[in-house]
């Protein structure tokens, strides 16, 4: 119950369901985090879901990051 009142109020914020937010989770969890082709459809799902247009050499950058390890694993790194 708790989980659904959690969805329901990103789901406001954010216009993104529960089933969307399941369904990236799932492919994160599933997929090679070192597979180029993976990480760029996750960013291709990451940039409808928000609306915000990724350009081809800032992909590109985010795919060499990731790759190379240089993502930091605490949340609050990245603020």
């Amino acid at each position: 119950m708790f989980k659904d009142a959690l969805f329901n109020k990103i789901e406001k914020k954010t216009n993104i369901n529960k089933n969307t937010i399941l369904s990236l989770a799932k492919k994160l969890q599933e997929n090679n985090m070192k597979d180029e082709k993976i990480i760029s459809e996750i960013i291709e799902d990451l940039s409808k879901l928000t609306g915000k247009e990724v350009s081809k050499e800032k992909k590109d950058k985010i795919i060499d990051a990731i790759k190379k390890d240089k993502i930091p694993k605490n949340i609050e790194n990245l603020f």
